[in-house]
């Protein structure tokens, strides 16, 4: 049976081995003068520095300066790190759907289930190893683009914990391609043909995925909230990564005045009407800046939750799968 998978599918192995070389090929050197760039401008001390609270503040401003030269120049990879988290989908669409939809659409099932190879078996063997190099190909998937996006992360405030990055690196992409991969197959066992199949995993994983980063990614841990007074010389000291869920500003009595705002006014100054600051937008005493944000250092946590989450996904999945296999005419 293993023998007649590889036979099966060497293919789509040898076009993800091309399409691999191909996407190294663009993007290493992409990496690499983001690398130099990144060094070039200092930024690795910055990123040092920059997780301290006592920080001075003319070196916060060189390295903010450094950091938004950075981001002008490669801000715009940002938009092909967005086109990159269809890999797994892809992986879904190609190895997944068509695994049983493919051989029950053409009958050969019946050719293979008649041979002594019972249902379970065949069903177990061919998952596992497609499962294997699944895996495998989104090990070193996850790996390079870690290696790839860690420039553009640390130049970003919301820094590993952001939509886009955080899906690209780490242990995360095992999680969704396992996850793509076996939405592939479970609904290849419903439909039983290739085309209906892959577009239900198509709306199945970006439907999924994009309910997970929305509503369950934030409350993965409880939030913190930051707290600091509209009168002051400075903002609040937060760690450069920190991923900001909420700000806004809040009068005396914790109500919500302005949201996704900010009011920071030097002490005792008034506007031209000779109000408080901040009272013509409706500020009044007592009131207080307001944020809640995820910190930085709950990068693995996280990753290590989602990745959990989508594992548990693709083996019901699997199961499921093979229930219906059993039910197969």
């Amino acid at each position: 049976m293993i023998w007649l998978t590889w036979r099966q599918h060497r293919k789509q192995v040898l076009f993800t081995l091309i399409g691999f070389a191909v996407l190294a090929a663009l993007m290493i050197p992409i990496g690499l003068s983001m690398r130099h760039t990144f060094a070039d401008l200092g930024l690795p001390d910055c990123v040092r520095q920059m997780t301290r609270a006592d920080v001075a503040p003319a070196t916060m401003d060189t390295c903010d300066a450094a950091f938004r030269r950075f981001t002008n120049r490669y801000g715009s990879l940002n938009l092909v790190a967005v086109l990159l988290l269809v890999l797994p989908m892809l992986v879904g669409l190609f190895w997944g759907a068509p695994l049983v939809a493919r051989e029950v659409e053409h009958g050969t099932h019946r050719l293979v289930w008649t041979q002594g190879v019972g249902r379970t078996q065949w069903a177990l063997v061919k998952f596992g190893v497609v499962a294997a190099a699944t895996v495998t190909a989104a090990i070193c998937y996850g790996l390079g683009m870690s290696w790839w996006v860690t420039p553009l992360t640390h130049a970003a405030h919301e820094g590993r914990l952001g939509v886009v990055v955080f899906d690209l690196q780490g242990i995360a992409p095992i999680g969704y391609t396992l996850f793509a991969v076996a939405l592939g197959i479970f609904a290849g066992t419903l439909w039983r043909r290739m085309l209906p199949a892959m577009a239900v995993t198509l709306a199945g994983f970006v439907g999924v995925r994009a309910a997970v980063a929305i509503l369950a990614r934030p409350h993965y841990r409880p939030a913190r909230t930051l707290t600091f007074p509209v009168e002051g010389t400075e903002g609040p000291r937060m760690t450069r990564g920190d991923w900001i869920l909420s700000s806004g500003v809040r009068d005396a009595n914790g109500k919500l005045v302005m949201a996704d705002a900010q009011v920071v006014c030097p002490p005792g100054v008034r506007g031209p009407s000779g109000a408080a600051c901040g009272a013509d937008l409706g500020v009044g005493p007592g009131a207080y800046n307001w944020q809640l944000y995820q910190p930085a250092g709950r990068f693995w946590l996280f990753q290590g939750i989602e990745t959990g989450i989508f594992v548990v996904l693709a083996l019901l999945l699997l199961y499921l799968a093979i229930r219906r296999i059993r039910r197969i005419a």
